[in-house]
């Protein structure tokens, strides 16, 4: 899981940055612009002094109580975990001795947890809150290595659970996931009498999983053969993307994959060529590539490929996706009761997915949520309160935030917030849904909209940057009678690739503009019935126009005089500058003094690169320069220049001249 949590060395900066007032409707402006703890609190449980929870899993008890399972080892029972009336949560141990357990799940008055190596179901016999026994439901082979980490269980309607296990990483070929022994790569269904499975394949490292609506999803993210994180429906028999584990499909009696790894590498080439002094070289991209693979014309040569329901792009709707929780609140946590959260480990914060089937497969999007946590998000569970509990981990790992470790609870605070509350695919464009009556000439602008159209390679590299990027072809926008819905129909929609959709020009009838106005879209497939005519839908275009200048930013520009550098003018200090590092995941892989999944920003600036050379560096990094550091930065073309131009000029601010 250390290479399942990785942005690599994203620094960013900006020479002279100024920000324009927007173009304004005829609405009321509100008196502030509302951020998102207007309307989801952050709220920390504290926990006694010295206990380190590092938490690997967590669920809710019958009773309201939570129990939660720590990397360390140890399982906990927490009571009064919603604070009411102002006490404190209480802390019972329940179980200890297990191995770096990765989940957990509650049923019938027993606690399971995926050790390493075995599902353990853990209960309690004489009511005293303390397991007395520990029962192995079925035990996979481990080989040893440091990241064969295993998660679940998620229980299917059935009462089977599904467990899935992370892959290892090669000897000479470092960066190559393996699966060494079985089960690795695997997603495994088991019988609660110990009877196990095999279920599909492909997986690198699921440690998202998620049953929805009695099926099966789990998440992945950016590594080799995976372009970017995504979240797949796992069907019996799916392959979804990493080879690692077809090398047992032809080894054991019962595989629901068929297909073998010579098979898989006859049509993917696996790029394992000899550097000439008993090595391998490594696979890196391949700039302006042509016929660049992707994952969907794979599939159409190797039918069992699974296509991603909906992709998570990296870097900016998370580094290291985790837990996969449908909201279950019933409206208690907001207006989006039925949708899916996400949480990611590496940014510390919670994404939010809405699917839909179009011709038989999943499809949806993908939104942005909370962000601001203390610690990575590992694992999520919804209380008997309505609350969203997240338990938070980074060691060896890396995150955003100030703690290594934390249990945090989100409420709503009962206000509606102006966002886009689901997109829905059309056969010429796409439906938004809004969570508040739009303003109707800021909905009909056509200025109010822009997004684009791309895709990611399909290679053994590790991640892909976006590729065959096109802006999308707004022709024209449709808002309904009630100002909830609009429709945009677009002439260059492209099925299998994600659709960004961005809506900074709308506002709400009382002025609000959208919290989150960007949107991802995975069109796998696109939907049959009626198009629009242009005679429906509005063509207006009214630019937004710069007015005055609200504030000027002057960053420290390092000038080579004299054989040594100086510094002129002034830089962003680190408070102008955390919301980029953080938007941009430097703060998942970076601190600004110590060594973390990356060097620190001050060993950076010791490097003296030029401002604008740590920009050459963010879109294509080159690990040459690093080689201390094991986890390797993936390209980052999509953070745009002016960005990382400003927080390039705070890094170097942070150099320290010596004589």
């Amino acid at each position: 899981m250390k290479y399942m949590l990785r942005t690599g060395f994203i620094l960013a900066g900006l020479l002279i940055i100024q920000v324009f007032t927007s173009f304004t409707w005829n609405v009321n402006p509100p008196a502030k612009t509302p951020t998102e703890d207007d309307y989801y609190k952050i709220i920390t449980l504290p926990t006694p002094e010295g206990m380190l929870l590092e938490v690997g899993g967590i669920t809710t008890l019958q009773d309201g109580r939570l129990a939660l399972c720590t990397r360390r080892g140890d399982v906990y029972l927490v009571e009064n975990p919603e604070m009411a009336n102002g006490a404190v949560p209480r802390y019972k141990l329940f179980a200890s001795g297990l191995h770096e357990p990765l989940g957990l799940a509650y049923k019938d008055n027993a606690l399971y947890a995926a050790q390493r190596g075995e599902l353990t179901k853990l209960m309690d016999t004489n009511g005293d809150d303390v397991a007395d026994v520990y029962e192995t439901v079925y035990a996979w082979p481990v080989s040893g290595h440091y990241h064969e980490y295993s998660y679940g269980p998620k229980f299917a309607p059935d009462g089977s659970m599904f467990v899935t296990g992370n892959v290892a990483f090669g000897d000479q070929e470092w960066w190559r996931g393996e699966s060494r022994v079985f089960g690795r790569g695997w997603t495994m269904r088991i019988t609660p009498d110990g009877k196990m499975e095999p279920w599909a394949t492909g997986m690198r490292s699921p440690c998202g999983l998620g049953m929805i609506d009695g099926e099966l999803f789990y998440d992945d993210n950016q590594g080799d053969y995976m372009g970017s994180g995504g979240i797949w429906h796992v069907k019996k028999g799916a392959f979804t993307g990493h080879p690692a584990g077809l090398v047992w499909t032809d080894k054991i009696a019962n595989s629901p994959v068929k297909m073998t790894a010579d098979q898989f590498n006859a049509v993917v080439d696996p790029r394992k060529v000899k550097n000439g002094t008993g090595g391998y070289n490594k696979p890196e991209n391949i700039d302006n590539e042509p016929n660049a693979n992707t994952l969907f014309a794979i599939k159409s040569k190797l039918p069992e490929v699974t296509l991603p329901a909906v992709w998570l792009p990296h870097g900016i709707l998370g580094i290291s996706n985790s837990e996969i929780v449908p909201d279950e609140t019933k409206g208690g946590f907001g207006p989006f009761a039925g949708q899916v959260f996400v949480g990611d480990q590496g940014q510390s914060r919670v994404m939010r997915v809405v699917m839909e089937k179009v011709k038989g497969e999943y499809q949806g999007v993908a939104f942005d949520f909370r962000s601001g946590f203390q610690s990575g998000i590992l694992r999520m569970t919804w209380g008997h309160d309505g609350s969203l509990y997240v338990g938070e981990t980074n060691r060896g790992w890396g995150s955003a935030g100030t703690s290594t470790s934390g249990l945090q609870r989100l409420a709503w605070t009962g206000k509606v917030p102006m966002e886009m509350k689901t997109v829905r695919a059309m056969p010429d464009g796409f439906e938004i849904e809004f969570t508040l009556p739009v303003d109707k000439a800021s909905a009909e602008n056509l200025a109010s909209y822009a997004g684009k159209n791309f895709i990611y390679k399909y290679h053994p590299v590790y991640g892909s940057p976006p590729i065959s990027d096109a802006p999308l072809n707004i022709k024209g926008a449709k808002v309904s009678e009630d100002g909830l819905k609009v429709r945009l129909l677009i002439d260059n929609i492209k099925q299998y690739y994600l659709h960004e959709i961005k809506v900074d020009g709308v506002r709400s009838r009382d002025g609000l503009p959208v919290l989150h106005p960007t949107a991802y879209y995975t069109l796998n497939n696109i939907p049959d019935g009626a198009k629009l005519s242009m005679s429906e839908v509005s063509t207006k275009r009214m630019e937004a126009t710069p007015a005055k200048v609200v504030e000027d930013v002057k960053v420290k520009v390092p000038k080579a005089k004299k054989g040594k550098e100086t510094v002129e003018a002034k830089a962003p200090s680190y408070d102008k500058v955390q919301p980029l590092l953080a938007k941009w995941t430097c703060l998942g892989c970076h601190n600004t003094n110590t060594r973390q999944v990356g060097p620190s920003f001050t060993d950076i600036a010791k490097r003296k690169y030029s401002n604008e050379r740590i920009v050459e560096l963010i879109h294509k990094p080159e690990p040459k320069n690093w080689p201390e550091y094991a986890t390797e930065m993936a390209a980052m073309p999509q953070v745009p220049k002016a960005d990382a131009l400003k927080m390039a000029a705070w890094i170097n601010s942070l150099r320290q001249e010596t004589p």
